[in-house]
């Protein structure tokens, strides 16, 4: 219950903190983890990044205000952090679909989005199996493009960017810069976080040749990675969305370890008879005590 209760002290913190400048590096502190790892949970766990959720917030708060109070827009607009009035009612029409003089019409139709909090969910018992690995530095190459890495995106915008390679001949270049083979399996790494963007590389292990023309070099520091497995599955069925949703929403909150702010894989294996397996790799620190 110490999670949970962690969890819900730093929603409290948001809530009561919606009309002032919100410091993440608090809230992240309340629940007693990294500013990083905070923020990738609470995404993965609510399909919503902490700054969307925290503007979706503050437009039902503020809508509430322009029912049922005479206060001027533009007082609302500073109120929850918006240097204009224009700023404001961009944001309020964005989410509400209408401008923030209409709110006050009768009848019309607003949204309000509710107040999070963090519940036990019983769910069936179905066993998670991971390894607690330190890897070696080492070099990937590849291609890479940016993609937003927070809520559903990166299960948007990256299988996109597979598809793009698959279908512009990268994927092949790639196998064969690494002498795979036509079938030979590539990987994915998620690299380089910066706010709510992360870049993305498709690649694999950087051969003794070198780097060749076209392509990009990835160093790779020593680490302990928390390694997780999808198991066996025939090609295009995977499961990774379901495998990355719970080791957000299960493991890392059950468990001693906390995310560090590193490279995250997508290992991709044949295993023969049109069978496949894929790994997930996240970078680790053993919380500290609390």
């Amino acid at each position: 219950m110490d999670w949970l209760d962690r969890m819900n002290n730093a929603m409290e913190y948001v809530e009561t903190h919606l009309s002032e400048v919100i410091d993440f590096n608090q809230v992240a502190r309340i629940a007693c983890c990294s500013t990083y790892h905070f923020q990738r949970m609470f995404s993965f766990i609510t399909d919503v990044p902490l700054s969307e959720y925290i503007r979706r917030r503050r437009m039902t708060l503020a809508a509430f205000e322009l029912q049922q109070s005479g206060v001027k827009i533009i007082d609302i607009a500073l109120k929850y952090g918006y240097e204009s009035p224009e700023a404001f009612s961009r944001a309020f029409k964005k989410m509400h679909g209408v401008m923030p003089m209409s709110a006050r019409d009768k009848g019309v139709s607003l949204k309000a989005y509710p107040r999070l909090s963090f519940h036990i969910s019983i769910r069936g018992d179905v066993e998670m199996n991971y390894k607690i690995e330190e890897k070696q530095a080492f070099e990937m190459f590849g291609v890479s493009t940016v993609v937003n890495a927070d809520g559903e995106s990166p299960f948007i915008e990256i299988p996109a960017f597979w598809t793009k390679c698959i279908s512009n001949g990268t994927v092949d270049r790639i196998r064969a810069a690494a002498e795979l083979g036509g079938n030979g399996q590539i990987h994915g790494v998620l690299y380089n976080k910066q706010g709510e963007k992360s870049s993305y590389m498709i690649g694999y292990f950087l051969p003794q040749s070198g780097l060749l023309e076209g392509f990009e070099k990835l160093q790779i520091p020593p680490q302990t990675y928390a390694t997780f497995s999808t198991g066996l599955y025939p090609d295009g069925q995977s499961g990774i969305h379901d495998l990355w949703k719970r080791i957000w929403g299960e493991w890392f909150p059950s468990s001693n370890y906390e995310s560090a702010n590193g490279p995250e894989f997508e290992m991709t294996y044949e295993r023969g008879n049109n069978m496949y397996e894929m790994e997930v790799w996240i970078p680790v620190v053993k919380k500290s005590a609390s």
